[in-house]
């Protein structure tokens, strides 16, 4: 249909209302795994170990699952619209705040901030696709919300390394600050709730325009009174988990410490990592909507994750091969994209925002857990090396951390076969 004010809004209106929220997290997803490339600075600055940044990097964390259901219960009741523009402002002042910390406590307090804020994102997407895209671009739009997140987190990468060894990176800090404040201008003056406010017709179901909900209590009871809702909150704790905490943390001073690599091309390898998680995303849920069924997938592709991780954490592969089997295990790890499909059709139309809000915990929850508890398992195998005032950590203190990682997935393995099949079919 031609888009006019009966039709469904143009490609590009619909796709840059989605990419104002993309952009927003895109941020997020670069402050997740900023610290990665700053270790030995952060150590250094703050005077602690792996167990104490694991906990500053993962306050980002601790705050971004404390907002996902009020996130999707808001984005429910009240539209994204408000809730981006807040969130994109409340982050420029976390980002601020970190940047100007005098202590690890301080920075702590901006992660804080800026992990609550940027939480408004994704579900915020997933409500705006709804209204703006047809339910069959539902699965690619999520992909493509994976995408822009690792995007972010590839910037996060070498770009930003480069950025901190020539300027510091309280002054890199400082500039994000800036430029997320001016998204938020943005997103107030150009995105809408629904294509309606633009006299354009809405992808939304009938039973969604209305906007009447029942109580928060009562819609939160109803969606975790779904089986599904369950399984997919914590399957992604281990797939997604294990990805946000090497890339996001752990992975570069690994390759530092364990494969001799320079900071430099450690950040290239995790971004690789993230690339192919990115790409693993859309070609995954594009593959389910095609096959007609989640649960299938979804389970092969955890158990190829689950191998890859397992060779790259005990088998002695040269250099060329890890980043082999790092590509096929981050390629294979998009397959969350399945579980936000999965989810979205688990539960009726009215609902989703919330089921969103809740199944988005999961993967956040793998970086909240895994990303501290990997840093107390390396100072347990610490053995007293240092270097420039950082902890220098071998071989086996990172496999017996990083075990945590594959076991996680176990779990999830053992899980996903007990969902209910939804055949690409919305509930209710």
């Amino acid at each position: 249909m031609n888009a006019s004010e009966h039709g469904h809004p143009p490609a590009a209106v619909a796709w840059s209302v989605w990419g104002l929220a993309a952009l927003l997290y895109l941020i997020g997803f670069y402050q997740r795994v900023a610290p990665a490339v700053m270790t030995d600075r952060l150590m250094q600055e703050f005077a602690i170990g792996a167990s104490e940044l694991g906990n500053l990097s993962a306050f980002y964390f601790y705050s971004y699952v404390a907002m996902q259901i009020p996130t999707g219960i808001l984005a429910d009741r009240w539209g994204p619209r408000r809730l981006l523009t807040a969130g994109a402002a409340v982050a420029a002042i976390g980002t601020a705040i970190f940047a100007c910390s005098p202590d690890f406590w301080w920075a702590s307090a901006g992660r804080l901030l800026i992990g609550a804020s940027v939480a408004v994102a994704f579900v915020s997407m997933l409500k705006l696709a709804t209204h703006w895209f047809a339910a069959r671009q539902f699965a690619l739009a999520s992909g493509m919300a994976l995408t822009f997140g690792v995007v972010g987190g590839v910037i996060a990468g070498v770009p930003l390394r480069m950025l901190i060894e020539t300027w510091g990176w309280r002054p890199v800090m400082g500039v994000s600050a800036a430029v997320t404040g001016l998204l938020s201008l943005a997103i107030w003056l150009r995105v809408r709730d629904d294509p309606r406010d633009l006299a354009h017709a809405s992808h939304a179901p009938a039973a969604s325009a209305g906007g009447q909900h029942g109580s928060i209590l009562r819609g939160m009871a109803e969606v975790l009174s779904y089986r599904n809702i369950w399984i997919l909150l914590i399957a992604p704790i281990g797939v997604a988990g294990a990805v946000l905490t090497f890339a996001g943390l752990w992975g570069v001073p690994y390759l530092r410490q364990v494969h001799g690599l320079e900071t430099r091309s450690a950040a290239a390898i995790t971004s690789l990592l993230l690339i192919a998680w990115a790409i693993g995303g859309p070609l995954l849920g594009t593959l389910s909507e095609r096959l007609g069924r989640r649960r299938p997938l979804y389970v092969w592709t955890t158990a190829a994750a689950l191998a890859g991780w397992l060779l790259i954490i005990f088998a002695p592969l040269p250099l060329w091969l890890l980043i082999v089997a790092l590509l096929f295990t981050g390629l294979f790890s998009g397959n969350l994209i399945i579980g936000f499909a999965f989810a979205k059709e688990s539960v009726p139309t009215r609902l989703v925002g919330t089921a969103a809000g809740i199944c988005n915990m999961g993967p956040l929850l793998g970086g909240m857990l895994l990303q501290p508890a990997v840093g107390w398992l390396l100072d347990r195998h610490w053995r007293g090396a240092t270097a420039a005032g950082a902890r220098l950590y071998d071989a086996g203190a990172y496999q017996a951390a990083f075990s945590l990682m594959a076991a996680c997935i176990v779990v999830s393995l053992c899980l996903l076969p007990f969902a209910r099949e939804t055949g690409g079919r919305q509930t209710g």
